[in-house]
């Protein structure tokens, strides 16, 4: 699938812009994995898609590297405050269900990062101590791989802060073009 294949894809399944990028061109940060454990979303140590239980930052980085390209998806929301989780977690839902069915439709082998952590299951199986529902279908947000998203955002040319009441919400699915069918 050509890159304006698959922005015009991202654009027809509702994302306000999509880029392509190569993998090797990401920012890694890893002094974002400490802001994880502050647990302001919750989910830290609670969820096997986030911190501790999603790997190392190394780990983490590697994963992203095995693929040679991502394309970047954004939407827009019209949130009042951006640290309301009654505002946020719906949006931040609904952008990864999105992000979700585009893959599905792509259908070329990759790697999704979300934009918040993996939100399959009511309760993660990792409260219960049983392993992951979902093991093919988990993913981890921006900020357990340690992505620099604001970097990211120039760099696809997107606005990373769109001003008073406007959040953006940022995802990837990272690939390797020459995994695609023809």
């Amino acid at each position: 699938m050509t890159t304006e294949k698959l922005i015009h894809l991202a654009i027809e399944t509702g994302f306000a812009n999509a880029a392509l990028i190569e993998t090797k061109d990401l920012i890694f940060l890893p002094s974002f994995r400490p802001l994880c454990a502050e647990n302001l979303c919750g989910k830290y140590g609670v969820n096997y898609a986030c911190p501790p239980d999603c790997g190392t930052v190394e780990e983490m980085k590697a994963r992203v590297l095995k693929w040679t390209h991502a394309i970047v998806l954004q939407t827009l929301w019209d949130i009042d405050d951006p640290m309301d989780g009654n505002q946020t977690k719906p949006a931040k839902g609904k952008h990864n269900k999105m992000t979700r069915q585009f893959i599905d439709q792509v259908g070329i082998p990759g790697l999704m990062i979300g934009a918040s952590g993996c939100n399959l299951c009511d309760s993660c199986a990792i409260t219960e101590g049983k392993p992951c529902r979902f093991p093919q279908q988990m993913f981890s947000c921006m900020s357990a791989y340690c992505i620099f998203v604001k970097d990211l955002a120039d760099k696809c040319h997107m606005e990373y802060d769109c001003g008073p009441n406007i959040t953006t919400f940022f995802s990837m699915y990272c690939f390797s073009p020459n995994d695609a069918q023809p």
